[in-house]
């Protein structure tokens, strides 16, 4: 696999290598250990899929500590805009975010570590996005920062008048008034040291 850096660190685009024939293609799509020698090391403990139609925006999650979750995401169906923002106190790119489309035709991943939200709108009529996590769901760690936030600056892709949130994406705070982010001096992968 490809990795290609973005303008944060830790925050990665995965580009696998694909074989193609008269028959068709085959790539593989996730190796612990092509990923921990390449990316990071980190155990995947949970897989997500979600499907959604046009202007849907899911967004922008994480967990807090203790059950912080690093993300890797793709789309098997349709295309999405996905993004990760810092918000990690005391980084230099603390309220930064990377936005990359991601598409069942580009085959791109994004990992996403810990310490950063995550959201994704839907960029094609519909969309199946499937992501690893490695950490499990915990409810009562949820936090999520209000995707359409100033401060943040994301282009999401669609109109803000087509954008489809569930009632408690819409009532996420703006990073300014966020509670629980994440302190860039703590390291939330010293478990797996």
């Amino acid at each position: 696999m490809n990795v290609i850096k973005t303008g944060i660190e830790g925050v990665v685009i995965i580009e696998p290598r694909l074989f193609e024939d008269g028959r068709g293609y085959f790539f593989e799509s996730f190796s612990q250990r092509e990923f921990d020698r390449l990316v990071r090391r980190t155990v995947f403990v949970q897989d997500n899929e979600s499907s959604s139609s046009y202007g849907v925006l899911r967004g922008l999650h994480f967990q807090r500590a203790p059950h912080a979750q690093s993300k890797l995401v793709r789309v098997t169906v349709g295309r999405v805009l996905d993004v990760a923002v810092d918000i990690r106190a005391g980084s230099p790119t603390f309220g930064h975010h990377v936005a990359v489309e991601l598409s069942a035709d580009n085959r791109r991943q994004l990992f996403i570590p810990r310490g950063f939200a995550h959201g994704f709108s839907v960029l094609s009529d519909r969309a199946t996005v499937q992501y690893k996590c490695d950490a499990f769901y915990a409810p009562e760690s949820e936090g999520g920062i209000a995707w359409n936030d100033s401060a943040l600056a994301i282009e999401w892709g669609v109109e803000s008048d087509k954008v489809t949130l569930s009632p408690k994406d819409a009532r996420h705070p703006y990073l300014s008034e966020a509670e629980g982010l994440f302190d860039y001096n703590t390291d939330y992968y010293e478990e797996l040291r």
